[in-house]
C-alpha cells in the first residue's frame, strides 16, 4: 500500500470514528432556562432587563429596562433621540402586535427649505438631518398596552449606571474610538462623550449625568417630559440655536402606531416582519426566491447555497429601492412583492453559473448604520423582538444642551427625488433601515433581529434559512459567517472570512466581487434571538459574538 492511499485511509478513519471530545465550528453555546431571557448587545443591560423579570415583570417589561440601560451603556447606537419597532406575542393567545415608533420630518423640513439651504442631496448630519425621536413615546405606548410593573421601576438600571458609571467594553468602545471626530465637531458632545478630547478606553468608567436627569424626568413624568416638558424645550432650543426647523407642535403631535405584522412561509415557518416604512418586506420577498431552491440540500457553506441567497438579495433590493417609503403618504405594493408567485418569477431571474451584476442602479444608502437589538422572553412565553436606533454612530453629531443625549439623523435616509416614494415630506416618516423579526413553527417560536443599516433584511433571511434549511440551533444560526451587501447595485459584496476558500474562489469564478472581513466583523452587524418551546416550557436565548453582549437568565428563586 502506498503512502498517499494509507494516509488517505488514515483520515477516513479518523472521521468516521467518534471524537474524544466535542467538536464545533460555532463558539458559544445556548442559554437555556425554565424562566426567561434577555439577550441584548451589552451585557450589564441583558442583566438589568433579567433582573427585572426576577422582580414579577414580563418580557416586555425586560425589553423596556434593558434598552433604556442600552442607551446610557451603548450610547452611539441608540437612545432616546432615535426611533424603535418592536414586535410582541402573547404567550396566552400567541397573537403577534407591531409597533412603529419611527418618527416624521419636521413640519418644516422640505425639499424647498434644504434647497433653499444650499442642499442638493439629503445632509446625513447636523440639525437638518434630525426627525422627531419617537422611541420615548413608543415606550410608553408599549408599556400602557403591556407592562406589568412600575413605569418608574424600568428607568432605575440606566439612571444608576449614568449616576455611578460604568466600564465601557472593547466592541463599543471600537464604535466610540471611530466617531471621535463627529463628537469633537460638537461642543457638547466634547463635553459629555470625551475626555481631554480622547474617548474612553476598554475598561474605563463612564458616567453621563446629564442623561441622568433626564431619564429621571422621563421616570418621574413619562413621556410628556420629552414631549411637552423640559426635554422638550431644551431640545427646541437646541434646534433654534443650529437653525432648525423642528417646533413645539412637532414634538406634541407625534403618536407611535401599533400595526399588523407582515409574514410569509419558508420550509413550514411562517416568518414576520413589520410591514413599511421599514424594509423587512425585504426580507419576505427574499425567503420567498430563495424557497424556489433546495438549499437543504446543500452545505450551509457552499458556493451553490450562498450564491442565491446573495443573487436574491439583489432581486429584492431593487424593489425595496424603488418602493419602500411611508404607507400614510405613498401607495406600496407590500402583499405583491411578498407573495409566492411574484417570489417565483424574480427566482426565474437567478443563473445558478453567474452572478447577476446588472441589477437596476439607486442611489446607496450611506454607511452600515449603528443600531441595537434586543429579545426577550418570559416564563409565560410572551416574547419581545425590539430595535432601536439612532441611525448612523452618534447620530446626526447633535447633543442636546444640558441633557446629554444625541438626536439621530434618520431624516438623512430621505431622497430629493421627484415623484419618489421616500421623497422629503414635512410629517413623513422616512425610509427606515431597523426592523425587529419573528418566526414560529408548531411548538417553536422565535423572535430575532440583526442590526446593521442595509445588512438587515439581508441577515434576517440569512439567519431564517440557517434555522430551516440546516437545523442550526439559534446560537449557531447568528454566529454563521454572513455577507452583506450595502448598495443596490453592482457584483460588489462584503463577507466573513470564516466562509471556506474553496467557496471563495467558486463565487469568484461565477462573478462575485469579494470584500472579505475578518472572523466576526461588524460589517455584517450583530444580533441577538430567544426561542420559547411552548410544549416543553423551555426557553432559549442567544447572543451575538460579534457584540459584547449576553443571553442572561432570569435568576431562579432559589433564595428565600
Amino acid at each position: 500500500m502506498n503512502a498517499v492511499r494509507a494516509l488517505g485511509l488514515v483520515s477516513l478513519f479518523l472521521m468516521i470514528q467518534p471524537a474524544s471530545s466535542q467538536d464545533r465550528w460555532h463558539a458559544r453555546s445556548m442559554t437555556i432556562s425554565k424562566r426567561g431571557i434577555v439577550a441584548t448587545s451589552q451585557t450589564l443591560a441583558s442583566q438589568a432587563g433579567a433582573q427585572i423579570l426576577a422582580r414579577g415583570g414580563n418580557a416586555v417589561d425586560a425589553a423596556l429596562a434593558a434598552n433604556i440601560a442600552l442607551g446610557v451603556v451603548e450610547p452611539m447606537m441608540n437612545g432616546i433621540g432615535g426611533d424603535l419597532f418592536v414586535i410582541c406575542r402573547d404567550g396566552k393567545t400567541g397573537k403577534l402586535s407591531g409597533l412603529n415608533a419611527s418618527g416624521y420630518a419636521p413640519k418644516g423640513l422640505t425639499v424647498e427649505y434644504l434647497k433653499k439651504a444650499g442642499h442638493v442631496s439629503m445632509p446625513q448630519s447636523g440639525i437638518d438631518s434630525v426627525s422627531v425621536p419617537g422611541a420615548v413615546e413608543g415606550w410608553e405606548r408599549l408599556h400602557r398596552k403591556f407592562g406589568k410593573i412600575a413605569w418608574a421601576e424600568l428607568f432605575k438600571p440606566a439612571i444608576y449606571y449614568a449616576r455611578e458609571g460604568f466600564p465601557v467594553t472593547e466592541w463599543i468602545q471600537g464604535a466610540w474610538a471611530n466617531s471621535r471626530a463627529k463628537l469633537a465637531a460638537d461642543e457638547n458632545a466634547q463635553k459629555v462623550f470625551l475626555r481631554d478630547g480622547e474617548v474612553p478606553k476598554v475598561g474605563e468608567l463612564f458616567r453621563n449625568p446629564q442623561l441622568a436627569n433626564a431619564l429621571e424626568l422621563i421616570a418621574r413624568d413619562g413621556a410628556a417630559a420629552f414631549y411637552k416638558g423640559p426635554i422638550a424645550a431644551s431640545l427646541l432650543k437646541t434646534s433654534k440655536r443650529l437653525g432648525g426647523p423642528m417646533t413645539a407642535a412637532d414634538l406634541v403631535e407625534f403618536q407611535s402606531e401599533w400595526v399588523d405584522p407582515i409574514s410569509t412561509t419558508y420550509r413550514g415557518w411562517r416568518v414576520y416582519e413589520l410591514p413599511p416604512n421599514g424594509q423587512g418586506m425585504a426580507a419576505l420577498e427574499m425567503l420567498n426566491i430563495m424557497e424556489q431552491f433546495p438549499l437543504g440540500s446543500h452545505d450551509a457553506l457552499s458556493a451553490d447555497a450562498l450564491h442565491v441567497k446573495i443573487e436574491a438579495q439583489k432581486l429584492a433590493y431593487t424593489d425595496l429601492e424603488r418602493y419602500l417609503g411611508d404607507p400614510r403618504h405613498s401607495t406600496i405594493p407590500v402583499k405583491q412583492l411578498i407573495s409566492k408567485p411574484y417570489g417565483a418569477e424574480r427566482a426565474k431571474l437567478i443563473q445558478m453559473s453567474e452572478a447577476r451584476c446588472n441589477v437596476k442602479a439607486g442611489q446607496p444608502l450611506p454607511g452600515v448604520g449603528d443600531t441595537i437589538y434586543l429579545s426577550t422572553v418570559d416564563k409565560d412565553g410572551n416574547v419581545v423582538s425590539l430595535i432601536q436606533s439612532i441611525y448612523q454612530s452618534f447620530g446626526s453629531g447633535i447633543v442636546v444642551d444640558d441633557y446629554g443625549f444625541h438626536l439621530h439623523n434618520r431624516a438623512g435616509l430621505f431622497t430629493l427625488e421627484d415623484k419618489h416614494p421616500n421623497r422629503l415630506e414635512g410629517r413623513k416618516r422616512p425610509f427606515h433601515t431597523i426592523i425587529p423579526a419573528y418566526m414560529e413553527k408548531d411548538n417553536l417560536h422565535i423572535g430575532f433581529g440583526i442590526m446593521g443599516g442595509l445588512n438587515q433584511a439581508q441577515a434576517h433571511a440569512q439567519f431564517a434559512s440557517y434555522v430551516a434549511d440546516h437545523e442550526f440551533n439559534i446560537q449557531q444560526a447568528m454566529e454563521a459567517p454572513r455577507f452583506t451587501k450595502l448598495n443596490f447595485s453592482g457584483c460588489d459584496l462584503q463577507m466573513e472570512a470564516r466562509v471556506p476558500a474553496a467557496t471563495q474562489e467558486e463565487l469568484r469564478k461565477r462573478g462575485h466581487v469579494l470584500v472579505m472581513h475578518g472572523a466576526f466583523t461588524s460589517s455584517v452587524g450583530g444580533g441577538q434571538a430567544v426561542l420559547h418551546d411552548s410544549r416543553a416550557k423551555v426557553n432559549y436565548g442567544a447572543s451575538d459574538a460579534r457584540k459584547d453582549g449576553a443571553a442572561i437568565p432570569e435568576p431562579d428563586p432559589y433564595f428565600p
